[in-house]
């Protein structure tokens, strides 16, 4: 894991087009901008796990796999 201090302002690059943008900081909260491709999904933790999780119940088993 890669760990990084920036201040409000200042920004941090992902990948040529994504930005993340401190916002702000109050208390033990940051608040973050980000800026990605319209094709780029940005979810919280627990969002994506939620989507992660209803795209397993939708898939149908592999073949000679029973479903529990």
């Amino acid at each position: 894991m890669l760990v990084l201090t920036r201040k409000v302002g200042e920004e941090i690059v992902i990948n040529n087009d994504t930005r993340l943008t401190v916002v702000a900081i109050r208390g033990d909260r940051v608040r973050l901008g980000i800026s990605a491709p319209r094709a780029t999904v940005v979810d919280r933790k627990e969002i994506h796990e939620v989507r992660v999780a209803q795209q397993r119940a939708s898939k149908p088993p592999p073949p000679g796999e029973v479903p529990v």
